[in-house]
């Protein structure tokens, strides 16, 4: 019995932290290339709507991912591009791209089917668990293992980590650092929408709000991780942990559910500051 409970206590780890490790490899690829994602949570809020709705139209769970991922790269890409053209700046522009996410989603609901609350659709078949293990969390370690190979062992990932320490030696050596910025964040924008996806699908109906923060929780995973692949998926592991934590105190009822809430958010600013501190010692030391 007890091992049957800590598989599944695993499990649902596991399934809590594939989102938020989805997110977090897109936040690292922006990071790397030199431009701090903020626009994550935009994606994340877009994927989890977007994805419910293209699952209705095409009759396929895993055909509405995959379309909604790839548009979403799409506008990751030309978020990119307007920013390079334009001289925008990436912060406010990826700001920008999460105050419009809510609006448009809102937007959409109410015009499409008169609502802005909870959608549901009875049509939608959800694939259920494989091996006791949701897909989500397959697809999240999958791209976790590529991202680390990519990053790590490619001409393509050395390119886009000096674009990100140093643009100017990049263009000497004859990189464009614009391109490998506008692949960084088409990529960021496809695993956030996967991230949203996986978000929605886990409870089995689009709720508004359903991401909850979890963007912002993406982005101090990269500093709590030092800018590594696995350190960000340890990460994001850490942060599914507080919030699971949080939904278990709930039982005991002497504890706010707004202190609940707040609790994964509260962990990544401290863990956050805690590897900031770590990180600027270890600049020191080696002055």
């Amino acid at each position: 019995m007890n091992g049957l409970l800590s598989a599944d206590m695993i499990r649902g780890l596991l399934s809590s932290a594939a989102p938020l490790m989805l997110g977090s490899l897109g936040a690292l690829f922006t990071e790397l290339s030199g431009a701090l994602g903020i626009f994550i949570e935009g994606f994340m809020a877009l994927g989890s709507f977007f994805s419910w709705i293209f699952a209705g139209w095409t009759g396929s769970v895993p055909c509405g991912v995959l379309l909604t991922a790839i548009l979403a790269a799409l506008s990751g890409w030309g978020l990119a591009r307007f920013v390079h053209i334009t001289g925008a700046n990436p912060f406010i522009a990826g700001l920008a791209l999460n105050l419009a996410a809510g609006g448009i989603t809102e937007t959409l609901s109410i015009a499409w089917f008169g609502t802005k609350g909870v959608l549901r659709n009875p049509a939608i078949h959800i694939p259920g668990p494989l091996y006791g293990v949701r897909p989500s969390v397959y697809l999240a370690w999958g791209f976790t293992i590529l991202a680390a190979l990519l990053i790590g062992r490619t001409r393509l990932g050395l390119r886009l980590r000096a674009t990100g320490l140093s643009p100017e030696a990049s263009r000497e050596r004859g990189i464009r650092p614009e391109r490998y910025r506008e692949f960084s964040w088409a990529a960021a924008a496809f695993l956030a929408a996967l991230a949203g996806a996986a978000l929605t699908f886990r409870v089995g109906v689009y709720a508004p709000g359903g991401v909850a923060g979890r963007g912002w929780i993406c982005l101090a995973a990269v500093f709590l991780g030092f800018r590594r692949v696995w350190g960000t998926a340890i990460a994001a592991l850490v942060f599914a942990l507080a919030e699971r934590i949080g939904l278990g105190v709930q039982i005991f009822g002497f504890i706010p559910a707004t202190v609940l809430l707040g609790l994964p958010s509260a962990l990544a600013l401290t863990l956050y500051t805690l590897s900031h501190f770590i990180e600027k010692n270890k600049v020191k030391k080696n002055l």
